[in-house]
Order: C-alpha cells, then sequence, then structure tokens
C-alpha cells in the first residue's frame, strides 16, 4: 500500500467511525474516540484490502478503482472497529 492510498483509507476510516457512531446513537463514542477508531479500522481495512485483493487496493496507481476500494474498505473497517470498541466499553462497564 502506498502512501496515498493509506491516507485515504485513514480518513474514510475516521468518517466510517462518525458516520457508525452517528447511525448508531447507543454506540457513540464521541466525536474524538469515534475518529480514533475509525482511523485505527480505515488502516486495518485498507491493509486487508491488499492482503486479499492486491490490485484493488491502490497497488498500481491512482486509478478509480483504487481509490473507491480504499474509501469503501477503510470506511466499512472505520465502522467495524468503532462497533467493537463500543462493545468492549459496554461490557467494562457491567
Amino acid at each position: 500500500m502506498d502512501i496515498v492510498g493509506l491516507i485515504i483509507a485513514l480518513v474514510s476510516g475516521a468518517v466510517g467511525g462518525n458516520v457508525a457512531g452517528a447511525l448508531m446513537k447507543d454506540k457513540n463514542l464521541g466525536l474524538l474516540w469515534n475518529s480514533v477508531a475509525g482511523i485505527v479500522g480505515g488502516g486495518l481495512g485498507g491493509w486487508l484490502l491488499n492482503l486479499i485483493v492486491p490490485g484493488l487496493a491502490g497497488g498500481g496507481g491512482l486509478d478509480i478503482g483504487s481509490i473507491l476500494g480504499q474509501i469503501a474498505s477503510g470506511g466499512v473497517g472505520g465502522g467495524i472497529i468503532m462497533v467493537v470498541v463500543a462493545l468492549i466499553k459496554q461490557a467494562i462497564k457491567k
């Protein structure tokens, strides 16, 4: 994964984490922690996409397929990690 692909995945992960927090009010961690969890998830999502489908993840350059793949994997990864962190936080409170 090149640096541009990583940046796209991290930014879309932050957006994905905040969108997931907005959609699930009971899992919302707040703007900062939604973003942090989303950034981590975006990085992991981009990394996994690069392992599974290297051509889609931006290995070939900045074509539209690579950019959309990074946005999708980052956003979904960010949302998933944000929900997982929220569930862990709720379990610890109990």
